[in-house]
């Protein structure tokens, strides 16, 4: 499908097993880890938000006025051009902070590369591309760590600031809260497409306009009273981080197929057969929590469980903040933001109509 795009000399694709985030440990491996990672350590009251709930960063209270949010996030190359990957990687690491409601104020870069086997001027290109991401959101890259890795590896050490009060967990979301989702889905099924040669200009740049959109409104919405939770869509699919949501607020969700943003190019695709290998890990670790409609065909079902790389954020809020939270996404150009469901009480399970 892209004869016309234009081919790196460089492969970094064919240099790893996996791409993006869906290299991510399958939820239930990654569960089973962490329960036997050690006994548990008494936590200092200062620390807001850590493993408790599977959040997208750390927060730890300075004072009554500021909090630092933490995170890291770095993966194999999801696409072959470098300074690309390096946008992607950054992008993708800077949202957590976002997605926490913070304001980030410096990263740490993450490098591991395959000395001798990648030319010095693709890796100079990579973390050029993560430069770049991280001048558009206003920080600079103050430090970091390199080491000679078999496979390429990106990424970023993201610090951010946010006031204790506006942290928004992906925990505290209430019975009949809207959800709403930033950005379309689809990006792993593109990314595998890619990998075969058979994604097209159009998809690749529907790829990258996805990959490489910081999830800024993170930090307005955290103003905003009417907003409970939130959090970003990424290697565990729209379905492991709603159920996220669902178990730590102790809600069930109910969602509508018909309303939920895809990538065109994605959806194609996904008609044909397309479908990633974390697809089916994701679905094994968390299918037997998600009722979905006996006439849902399998490419639908494959979507729900896409991994996302740098995806949207997720949102839940009152019906009433509704209107307001789609405003501040359009006025930033998040143009395919929708309400996709709905909160209620119940079991820590999901619907799809």
């Amino acid at each position: 499908m892209n004869d016309s795009l234009a081919q790196p000399a460089i492969r970094l694709t064919q240099f790893s097993h996996g791409g993006g985030c869906g290299c991510k440990i399958a939820p239930a491996v990654l569960s089973e880890i962490l329960t036997r990672s050690g006994a548990k350590h008494l936590l200092p009251p200062a620390l807001l938000v850590g493993t408790e709930s599977s959040d997208d960063a750390a927060v730890y209270q300075l004072n009554d006025s500021q909090a630092i949010v933490a995170t890291t996030d770095f993966f194999m190359p999801i696409v072959d051009d470098a300074f690309d990957f390096g946008r992607i990687a950054a992008t993708n690491a800077i949202s957590d902070v976002y997605a926490m409601g913070g304001t980030p104020i410096f990263a740490l870069a993450i490098v591991g590369m395959p000395i001798g086997k990648l030319p010095v001027e693709t890796i100079q290109q990579i973390l050029a591309g993560g430069e770049s991401v991280c001048t558009a959101a206003g920080i600079p890259i103050a430090g970091g760590h390199s080491i000679d890795a078999q496979e390429p590896i990106y990424g970023l050490v993201a610090i951010g600031v946010v006031h204790p009060k506006r942290v928004k967990r992906n925990d505290q979301a209430r019975a009949g809260d809207v959800l709403i989702l930033g950005k379309p889905l689809g990006v792993g099924v593109m990314s595998a497409a890619l990998k075969k040669g058979e994604l097209s200009d159009a998809g690749y740049a529907q790829m990258l306009a996805s990959t490489t959109q910081l999830n800024t409104p993170g930090s307005q919405l955290a103003e905003m009273e009417g907003v409970h939770a939130m959090t970003d869509v990424t290697g565990f699919a729209l379905l492991g981080h709603l159920l996220e949501v669902c178990r730590g607020s102790k809600l069930r969700a109910e969602i509508d197929f018909a309303r939920l943003p895809f990538w065109s190019e994605a959806r194609a695709l996904a008609e044909l057969g397309y479908v990633t290998g974390a697809a089916a890990r994701n679905w094994q670790s968390y299918g037997h929590d998600v009722q979905l409609e006996a006439t849902l065909p399998e490419w639908q079902k494959n979507l729900l469980s896409d991994p996302q790389t740098s995806g949207g954020l997720l949102v839940a809020c009152a019906p009433e903040a509704a209107a307001a939270v789609l405003a501040v996404f359009k006025a930033q150009g998040f143009e395919y933001a929708c309400a996709i469901g709905q909160l209620q009480a119940g079991t820590s399970t999901v619907l799809v109509r």
